[in-house]
């Protein structure tokens, strides 16, 4: 039995990367989601920095589904 020792490390290398992404594409999202209204003290701008964190955050959630969606793809296909 011969262990491919180098494609081992990259495997565990490159799921590293994805994981620590993933995450980090995850907390984003519940961040921007988290994000509270500021009360408007600069002439009805409050409600834009919340739209611009919503939006953000499902950005992030999506890119986090695509990635999810894609990695089921790679072991159906």
């Amino acid at each position: 039995m011969n262990i491919d020792w180098a494609a081992l490390g990259t495997v565990f290398g490159v799921s590293l990367v994805t994981t620590v992404a993933l995450v980090g594409l995850f907390t984003l999202g519940i961040v921007g989601l988290s994000k509270q209204p500021e009360p408007a003290t600069r002439g009805g701008r409050a409600g834009t920095s919340l739209l611009l964190a919503r939006a953000g955050a499902y950005v992030c959630f999506g890119l986090c589904a695509a990635a999810v969606a894609y990695g089921i793809y790679l072991i159906v296909a």
